[in-house]
Order: structure tokens, then C-alpha cells, then sequence
């Protein structure tokens, strides 16, 4: 039971066995009532339209020998056997009294409870018999005499039709035998389409495994087929998207690595080297300061690289908290922008202040701003030419703030423009570890902000908008 082809070729056998066994247990019997009845139906037509003669015959008292030839005719022109009964009421109850037979005497062992019925009710009525040659239908029809002073005063007829039901019983019969045979007919070809339907699908299910193992196992060159338009192909097709980012993150795992290997490596052996050469005691004091100011320059290097992991981290975990309040967004750009002094003289850069003159104030976390702004300038120094002048603006418009840091550098190349805020990503002359816009991005969406990025040869801008 554990092999899928089994699994979906036994819906097929049980749908066809169940099909078969409804025709067969359900609608045959309902067949056979339904001939039953219709044969009642004939019979009792036929009955009435060959009776008359009988009772004409009884109204006019005629002879048994000629009352029996009219039985006889009425019987060849209804195709049935005709048994006509004398009924005699004593304390006011019908009872049989005469019978005489027709053209057979194969009735005389007949119960007649159809003509009892009709002698008590004085209407027409039909039933079945069990006889000596099996069942059948009977038809039983009263006939009183109408002529006044007719023989037997008291006394009225009842005239029965009886036909054999064999040919129907038979009829049926052969129905079920060829239900019988159609269904072993249908429910072969149902195990038949069953298994092949059923192999297909689990040959496709099974290349599916097949290159699924292949890319759990770090192989990301295995494909699934997307071809088929049917739930299989949508499911390979999220397969092979699923691969794709797979293998785009393997890449930018593996490059991350190499990044962060490097900016670890770089600091460290700077460290390393500086901390040998202070050993040297005969360094001067000036040498000996300018070696320390280089060694917490790479361990402010190292934390900065520490800390945006962790925050990246924490972020993907969602347990980074905010604390949102009413803020100034003018105080953040001045604030951020007076930290990079030392920076901008280093890179020999100007950074101009362009700050609206009406309140630009936003519900968000204050930390949480200032550090997206000090990506964003640190991006502008760290990709840009010595000297190129950055812009750091704020305004508020239409409901919203807008922080923004613009430079003239030699822009972002368009190819990389779709991709810059995905982490571990960085342009192909970038440094560092491509960890800063992607944390700035999570945390504006984090403050229900957008973080956008235009870029043209000769100017980038990044804005932060946030809910006024």
C-alpha cells in the first residue's frame, strides 16, 4: 500500500467495481419491478378491451358452451389465458363460488387472489401469481350482470388475464449477466488505465525525487520538468524556483564568506603586525601612537563587521525590537552628518545639509533612523571617488517624511540596481560585506517606511520615506 502506482489505480477498480455493483444490486431489480408493471399495465388494457363480449354473453345468458367460445376468443385476442369466475356473496362477503377455465387447465392449482380483491372492491385489479410453470401476472376484471331477471340472481363474474412472466425474469437475467460482463470487461480496462495513469505519474514523481536529492546534495545543475501544465508541472515549477534561489543563495553564501574572510583576515593580521612592531622597544612615542590609533582603527572595523551580523541576524529572526516615538527627522540628519567630520575630511568631501523648514517630525524608532542614515552616508563615502560631495536632505510631503542622501559619484550600474538590497550583495567594484543596505532596508519595512534607490552616471540618491 505504500507504492503510489497502487495507491492511484485502486481508485480506479473500486469506482467501476462500486458503478457495477449499483447497476447490478440497484437498478436491475428496479428494472424488473418496471417490466413487471408495465407487463400488469398491457394486460390489463388488453383486458378491458376484449371483455365486453364476455359480458354481453353473461347479460344475455347464453349457453356454457358459447360463454366458453367467447372466453376463447377473448383469450386468443389478448394473448393471455382467460379464467372466467362466478363469485356468490354470502352475509354480504364475496365469495368464489364457479370456476371455468378457459383454454388450459394448467389453473386449476391457481389461488386467484387478484380476483378475490376485485370481488370484494368491484374494481379492476392486478397482481402476480407463483404457478407450476412460474410466476404470473394476472389481471382480474369483474363483470356483473346488468339484464334483469339474468340467470343466478346475486351472482356476478370476475374474469382474470393471466400471462407468464418468465420472458421477463429471463430478460432481466441476461441484463445482469451482461452487467456482470461489462463490469469485469470495465474493471480491466480500469486496472489497465489505472496502472499505466498511475506509472506515469510516479515516473514523473520519481525524476522529481531524483533531482530534488540532487540539489539537496549541492548539486544545483539538476533541473525539474517544467513543461507539463498540470499540478505536477506547477509543483516542479516551484521546485525549480526554489533550486534557482537555492543556488543564488549558495552563491552569495559562498561569497559572503569570501567577503567577510577577507575583511576578517585584513584586520586581524593588521592587528597582528601592529601588535609585533610595539613590541619593538625602541619604537618612538610618536610611531608608538600612530601603531595603537591603527590597531582601534581595525578593531572599530571588526565590531562594525560584528555588529551588522548580528543585526542582520536578529532581523531575519524577527527579534529585532523597535521602539517607535514622534521624532524630528531635521535632528537625525544633523546629528548623523556631524559624525562624519572626520570622514568627510578624510575622503575630502562636503556634505550639505538641506533640511525643510517646517517640521518634518515621524512616528518611528530615532536608533533605529540614525542607523539607516549612517549606511547610507557611510555607502555614499566608502563607493565614490575622494572628493565627491554628498547631500543629505529632509522634507515632508503628501502624509510623508523623506530622508534622503545623494552623491556624484560615477553611479550604480543598472544590471546591479535590482539586487543591491539583497544581503551579502555588492557591486563589482564594491568593498565590504554587502550586509549595510540590505539591514537599511529590513528595518524602514520594519517601520512601515520604504527605502528606495535612484541611480544615474554622475549622481545616486537613497531616501528613506516613513508615515508623517
Amino acid at each position: 500500500m505504500r507504492s503510489l502506482t497502487l495507491r492511484l489505480a485502486l481508485p480506479f477498480c473500486a469506482i467501476v467495481i462500486v458503478a457495477v455493483a449499483i447497476v447490478y444490486l440497484g437498478v436491475a431489480p428496479s428494472l424488473e419491478a418496471n417490466l413487471r408493471d408495465t407487463r400488469l399495465k398491457t394486460l390489463a388494457d388488453s383486458a378491458q378491451r376484449v371483455a365486453p363480449p364476455i359480458r354481453r354473453a353473461l347479460d344475455a345468458s347464453l349457453s356454457t358452451p358459447a360463454l366458453d367460445r367467447r372466453v376463447r376468443r377473448a383469450a386468443d385476442a389478448s394473448g393471455a389465458r382467460v379464467t372466467l369466475l362466478s363469485v356468490a356473496r354470502t352475509g354480504q362477503v364475496p365469495r368464489l363460488d364457479v370456476r371455468s377455465d378457459s383454454n388450459d387447465e394448467a389453473n386449476v392449482d391457481l389461488q386467484f387472489g387478484v380476483a378475490d380483491r376485485a370481488a370484494r372492491t368491484g374494481r379492476i385489479e392486478t397482481g402476480t401469481e407463483a404457478g407450476e410453470a412460474g410466476r404470473l401476472a394476472e389481471v382480474a376484471l369483474p363483470l356483473r350482470i346488468t339484464r334483469p331477471g339474468a340467470r343466478r340472481p346475486g351472482v356476478f363474474y370476475v374474469a382474470v388475464f393471466s400471462q407468464p412472466l418468465q420472458d421477463v425474469s429471463g430478460g432481466v437475467v441476461k441484463i445482469r449477466q451482461r452487467i456482470l460482463i461489462a463490469g469485469a470487461i470495465a474493471l480491466a480496462f480500469a486496472i489497465l488505465a489505472g496502472i499505466l495513469v498511475a506509472s506515469s505519474v510516479s515516473r514523473r514523481v520519481r525524476r522529481m525525487e531524483r533531482a530534488a536529492r540532487s540539489v539537496a546534495a549541492g548539486d544545483f545543475s539538476a533541473r525539474f520538468d517544467v513543461t507539463a501544465r498540470d499540478e505536477l508541472g506547477a509543483l516542479a515549477r516551484t521546485l525549480d524556483g526554489m533550486q534557482r534561489q537555492l543556488a543564488e543563495l549558495e552563491t552569495a553564501r559562498s561569497r559572503f564568506i569570501a567577503t567577510a574572510s577577507h575583511e576578517l583576515r585584513t584586520p586581524i593580521f593588521s592587528i597582528g603586525g601592529f601588535l609585533e612592531l610595539l613590541e619593538d622597544e625602541e619604537l618612538d612615542e610618536e610611531t608608538r601612537v600612530m601603531f595603537i590609533r591603527q590597531v582601534r582603527e581595525q578593531v572599530d572595523r571588526l565590531g562594525r563587521l560584528a555588529t551588522d551580523l548580528l543585526d542582520l541576524s536578529r532581523l531575519e529572526a524577527g527579534s529585532l525590537e523597535l521602539r517607535p516615538e514622534p521624532t524630528d527627522q531635521r535632528e537625525i540628519a544633523r546629528a548623523v552628518a556631524a559624525e562624519f567630520g572626520p570622514a568627510l575630511a578624510a575622503h575630502e568631501s562636503h556634505l550639505e545639509l538641506r533640511l525643510a523648514t517646517t517640521g518634518a517630525e515621524a512616528d518611528c524608532d530615532p536608533e533605529r533612523v540614525a542607523q539607516i542614515m549612517r549606511i547610507l552616508i557611510d555607502n555614499a563615502l566608502s563607493h565614490t571617488p575622494a572628493g565627491t560631495d554628498v547631500v543629505v536632505a529632509a522634507s515632508q510631503r503628501d502624509g510623508r517624511v523623506r530622508l534622503s542622501v545623494t552623491d556624484y559619484g560615477t553611479g550604480i550600474k543598472r544590471a546591479a540596481m535590482s539586487r543591491i538590497f539583497e544581503p551579502f550583495f555588492t557591486s563589482d567594484d564594491a568593498q565590504g560585506s554587502g550586509l549595510g543596505l540590505a539591514i537599511a532596508h529590513e528595518l524602514a519595512e520594519r517601520m512601515s517606511g520604504e527605502l528606495q534607490a535612484e541611480s544615474v552616471p554622475g549622481r545616486t540618491t537613497f531616501s528613506l520615506e516613513l508615515p508623517a
